[in-house]
C-alpha cells in the first residue's frame, strides 16, 4: 500500500516488532536457567466474551487481553465480544460500533475524556477509528441513559476508553508491549515505555496495525488493506498521593481501503493535546476534584486512485479526491461531594466546540485538492451542567439518580448545496440553531444476602442532531435538513445479577419509546432541474420503539473448566411508518468452553446469528441502511494461550475453523472495485484466519 505517512517513522514502526525479541534476548541472558516457581506465572485465558459485570449497567473489558476472533486493531473490534454490540463492515478496519440497534451519536464515544469527532461525511472515520485498543487500560460500557457524566445526548449508552492514573511507589523503567500476526498480512506492534520516580514519570507508547485484503470463505478477495501508526508522549506530575496532573501529545495516521464505495482513505492524520488531573481532598464535604483539557484535529484524505486502480464512472470521470478537515476542543470540570453520611454526589461542567470544513477536487491531475480553498460548512458547540448522586437506603439498597441540561448552538455556513449533479443555493446559508436540552434518570439497585442484585430505572435523554444528520443531507421538503428535529429518548432498563458459588448470571433488558426518532432515507424522489425527478436521501423525524436485553451465563464446574454463554436481542418498530425499525441486529448467541492451568489454556467458542426477516429497505441511520433480509449463520472458532514465564503470553487462534462464507445484518453494500470480483449484497465476513500474538511485560 502506498505510505501516507513520513517514511523515517513507518521504518521505524515496522521494525519495532523486534522490540519484544530483543527484551526477551536480554531477560533470558541474565536469566536463571532454572524453572520459574510457579506462584509467578499468572496466565491470562483467551477471551471470547465479555465476563457479566457485578455492577448494574455496566461492563469492563481488558483490551490488552488476547481475544477471539482475532486480537482487535480498533476500537469498534474490542466492543464486539461484549453482549448487543455488532459492528458494520466496510473493508478491514474502521467499522462503526452498534449497541442494542442504535449507532452513530446515539452511542457516546470517549478517549480518556475526550471527545473526537470524525472528519469523514461518509463516515470513513467513526471515533472508534482512531484507537488502538491495546494502549488503554480498559474499555467500559455504561448501557442505556443510565449516567450523566460522560457527555450529552447518549440515549443508547456510552464507552470510556481509559488510561489508569499512576503513581510510581519507587524508581523504576518498565515496559510492555506486543506482537501480533495472522492470516493477510495481519501484523501488529504496540510498544509502551515508562519510566519515573514517585514526583513523577515520563511515558512513550508507539502502535502500529496493518493487514492486507481478505478473502471470505469462498476464497473471493475483498478490498480491505490498511495500515496506521500512532506515537503518544506523557508527562506525568504525582508530588503525593493525592495528586495527579497528566500532559499528553499524540500524533497518529494511516490508510485504508473499502469495499463498500468507490472512495478509500488516504490518510487519517490526528494531532492531540491534552491536560488531565486529579486531586483527592479526602475530608470535609469537598471529596475530590477532576477536570481535563484537550484538543483534536482530524485531517482526512479519500480518493479513488491511491489505493485502487482508478476507473473513470460517470459520477467521477476523473481522479478525484476530498479533504475534509475537523477541529475539535473541550474541557471538564467535576467535584465530589460528600452531601451527609449516605449521599454521595458529583456535580460538573463541560464544554465543547467543533469546526468542519473541506476541500476537493475531480480532476487532482490538473487541480490538486491542496491548492483548492477551504470551505467551512459548519460550527457545533456544547455547554452542558451535571449533577448525579447516590443516595445509601441502607447497606444493601440505593437509588442513583443524575440530571444534567445542555445549551447547544449550531451554524450552517455553507453558501451552496448538491441536488443531483448540480449546485444550488443552500436555503439555509448562515442559519443558526440554539436550545437547551434536559436529560435525567432515577434507578434503584437491592443486593439480596443470596448473592442476587436487582435493579429499575428510567431515564430521559433529548439528544441533538449530529453533524450528519444535519449538514450531510437533506429532508423531505428542503435541500437542506438544517431544520431537524431533536431526538427524545424515554427509557426503562431493568435487570439482575447473580453470584453464587462458581456461577454467575446477570440480565438486562430494555425498552424505549423514541419520539422524532432521525432517520435516513434513500432512494426518495424529489424534483429535480428541468421538471425532472431525481432519487434523494434524506433526513426525516419519525416516531420509534425498541425493546429488548442481553443476558449472560459464566460457570465453572471444576478447577480450570469454565463455561460461557450469552444471547442479545433487539426489536425496534417505525411507528409512523408501521414498518420494522431499520438496523436493528438478529438474535445472537455464543457459547464457549476452555481449560486452564497456571501455564496454558486452550478453548472454543460458538457464535451462532439467526437470520432476519424484519428489515426496512433503504432507511437506516448514518452509519448504513438496511440491505433486506439476511440468512442465519454459526461460526465455530479454536484458541490457546500459553506463559512459559511470568512476563511472558502466547496465544493462538483459528477463527471461523470450517471457512463458512456469511456476512453481518447489519453490514455495507459492496461496491465495485476495480480487480476485485464483483459485489456481493452485503460484505462479507473474513474467511478462516489464523492468528498468533505475543504479550510481555518488563
Amino acid at each position: 500500500m502506498n505510505s501516507s505517512f513520513p517514511s523515517p517513522l513507518t521504518r521505524i514502526l515496522r521494525w519495532s516488532h523486534l522490540v519484544p525479541a530483543l527484551i526477551i534476548a536480554a531477560r533470558a541472558a541474565g536469566a536463571d536457567p532454572g524453572p520459574v516457581p510457579p506462584e509467578v506465572v499468572n496466565l491470562d485465558p483467551v477471551v471470547v466474551m465479555a465476563r457479566p459485570s457485578e455492577q448494574p449497567l455496566l461492563v469492563r473489558t481488558d483490551p490488552k487481553a488476547a481475544a477471539q476472533p482475532i486480537p482487535a486493531q480498533d476500537g469498534a473490534e474490542a466492543l464486539r465480544g461484549i453482549g448487543g454490540f455488532n459492528i458494520i463492515r466496510k473493508g478491514g478496519t474502521d467499522g462503526d460500533p452498534v449497541f442494542r440497534g442504535m449507532a452513530g451519536s446515539r452511542l457516546g464515544v470517549l478517549l480518556d475524556g475526550e471527545n473526537l469527532l470524525g472528519g469523514c461525511s461518509n463516515r470513513m472515520d467513526p471515533p472508534t477509528a482512531y484507537v488502538f485498543p491495546a494502549a488503554y487500560d480498559v474499555v467500559t460500557v455504561l448501557k442505556g441513559p443510565q449516567s450523566v457524566l460522560h457527555g450529552p445526548g447518549n440515549s443508547a449508552g456510552v464507552v470510556l476508553f481509559e488510561r489508569t492514573p499512576v503513581r510510581l511507589t519507587a524508581p523504576i523503567l518498565q515496559a510492555e508491549g506486543a506482537l501480533t500476526v495472522g492470516s493477510a498480512g495481519r501484523n501488529d506492534q504496540w510498544l509502551q515505555v515508562r519510566g519515573g520516580r514517585p514526583a513523577g514519570y515520563a511515558e512513550a507508547g508507539v502502535t502500529r496495525t496493518a493487514a492486507g485484503d481478505y478473502a471470505d470463505g469462498d476464497g473471493r478477495r475483498v478490498a480491505s488493506a490498511y495500515e496506521r501508526w500512532s506515537a503518544r508522549l506523557a508527562l506525568g506530575w504525582t508530588p503525593n498521593s493525592a495528586t495527579w496532573v497528566e500532559a499528553t501529545g499524540m500524533v497518529s495516521d494511516g490508510e485504508a481501503a473499502y469495499a463498500d464505495r468507490a472512495m478509500d482513505g488516504a490518510a487519517f492524520t490526528r494531532r492531540n493535546a491534552g491536560l488531565r488531573f486529579r486531586h483527592h481532598l479526602g475530608a470535609g464535604w469537598l471529596q475530590a476534584l477532576e477536570g481535563n483539557a484537550y484538543f483534536n484535529e482530524i485531517d482526512h484524505v479519500m480518493d479513488n486512485y491511491s489505493l485502487r486502480t482508478f476507473v473513470p464512472t460517470a459520477m467521477m470521470p476523473g481522479r478525484s479526491a476530498s479533504n475534509p478537515d475537523r477541529r475539535t476542543h473541550g474541557a471538564r470540570l467535576a467535584a465530589e461531594l460528600a452531601v451527609g453520611e449516605h449521599v454521595e454526589l458529583t456535580v460538573g461542567t463541560e464544554l465543547q466546540a467543533n469546526r468542519h470544513r473541506a476541500r476537493s477536487t475531480s480532476n487532482e491531475t490538473l487541480r490538486p485538492y491542496e491548492s483548492q480553498p477551504w470551505v467551512r460548512d459548519a460550527d457545533f458547540a456544547v455547554a452542558g451542567l451535571m449533577a448525579e448522586s447516590r443516595v445509601h437506603l441502607s447497606d444493601r439498597s440505593r437509588i442513583v439518580a443524575g440530571v444534567r441540561a445542555d445549551s447547544w448552538q449550531a451554524e450552517d455556513h455553507r453558501r451552496t448545496v448538491a441536488a443531483g449533479m448540480t449546485t444550488v443555493a443552500n436555503p439555509t446559508a448562515d442559519g443558526r440553531r440554539a436550545t437547551v436540552l434536559p436529560q435525567a434518570f432515577v434507578r434503584f439497585e437491592r443486593e439480596a444476602r443470596s448473592g442476587l442484585t436487582v435493579f429499575a430505572g428510567a431515564g430521559h435523554v433529548q439528544r441533538f442532531p449530529d453533524y450528519w444528520e444535519l449538514i450531510g443531507r437533506e429532508s423531505t421538503g428542503s435541500l437542506s435538513a438544517f431544520a431537524t428535529r431533536a431526538e427524545r429518548t424515554t427509557q426503562a432498563d431493568l435487570g439482575l445479577h447473580y453470584r453464587r458459588g462458581t456461577v454467575v448470571i446477570a440480565a438486562s433488558l430494555f425498552a424505549n419509546r423514541i419520539d422524532d426518532f432521525i432517520l435516513i432515507e434513500s432512494g426518495v424522489a424529489k424534483p429535480g432541474a428541468m421538471g425532472a425527478v431525481r432519487l434523494a436521501t434524506i433526513v426525516r423525524n419519525v416516531d420509534a420503539a425498541s425493546l429488548g436485553g442481553e443476558a449472560s451465563l459464566a460457570w465453572s464446574p471444576r478447577p480450570g473448566w469454565s463455561v460461557d454463554a450469552s444471547v442479545a436481542a433487539v426489536r425496534g418498530q417505525n411507528r409512523t411508518d408501521a414498518r420494522p425499525l431499520a438496523q436493528q441486529p438478529p438474535l445472537e448467541g455464543r457459547l464457549g468452553f476452555s481449560y486452564a492451568t497456571p501455564r496454558w489454556s486452550v478453548g472454543t467458542l460458538l457464535r451462532g446469528v439467526a437470520s432476519q426477516d424484519r428489515f426496512a429497505a433503504r432507511q437506516g441511520s448514518i452509519v448504513g441502511q438496511d440491505l433486506g433480509r439476511s440468512p442465519g449463520f454459526a461460526v465455530w472458532s479454536l484458541n490457546a494461550a500459553w506463559k512459559p514465564a511470568a512476563w511472558l503470553q502466547v496465544s493462538v487462534g483459528i477463527d471461523n475453523v470450517l471457512d463458512r462464507t456469511y456476512a453481518e445484518h447489519l453490514s455495507r453494500g459492496g461496491a465495485m472495485v476495480a480487480g476485485f470480483p464483483p459485489p456481493s449484497t452485503r460484505v462479507n465476513e473474513p474467511g478462516r484466519t489464523g492468528w498468533l500474538k505475543a504479550d510481555f511485560r518488563y
